[in-house]
């Protein structure tokens, strides 16, 4: 039940692009979930980078990503991704991907279900 594998990290130079991918398990509902993005850094703890939500795709994004990352879900195909350009260093981080999960202030919160994180470095 709620199984998220993400995938499409890798190591690029600053100001490179990368596409993560989420292939969400059917039991998750698209229409009304919201579905989000989250990076943890070494030493650091996990926060919220971006969040799309319901029927609607509503996006928000947190601060430091805002006009460079882009959310988006599929759900024909359960999939969301996370478009990443203009990479900084400080991008470098594990990124994981969660369903039914709040969202505060445009930032995602708590979730239901969580899968693995893939691997993001950028190096300058």
């Amino acid at each position: 039940q709620g199984q998220l594998v993400a995938s499409g990290g890798g190591s690029v130079q600053a100001g490179g692009s990368l596409r993560l991918s989420c292939a969400v398990s059917n039991d998750v509902n698209f229409d009304y979930a919201c579905m989000a993005w989250f990076l943890q850094a070494p030493a650091t703890e996990r926060n919220g980078v971006a969040a799309i939500c319901g029927l609607g795709g509503s996006t928000s994004y947190t601060d430091s990503v805002k006009g460079r990352f882009t959310i988006s879900g599929d759900s024909a195909q359960n999939t969301i991704y996370l478009q990443m350009n203009s990479l900084k260093p400080e991008d470098t981080a594990l990124y994981s991907c969660a369903a039914y999960c709040t969202v505060a202030r445009g930032i995602p919160g708590d979730c239901r279900y969580w899968g693995q994180g893939t691997q993001v470095t950028v190096s300058s």
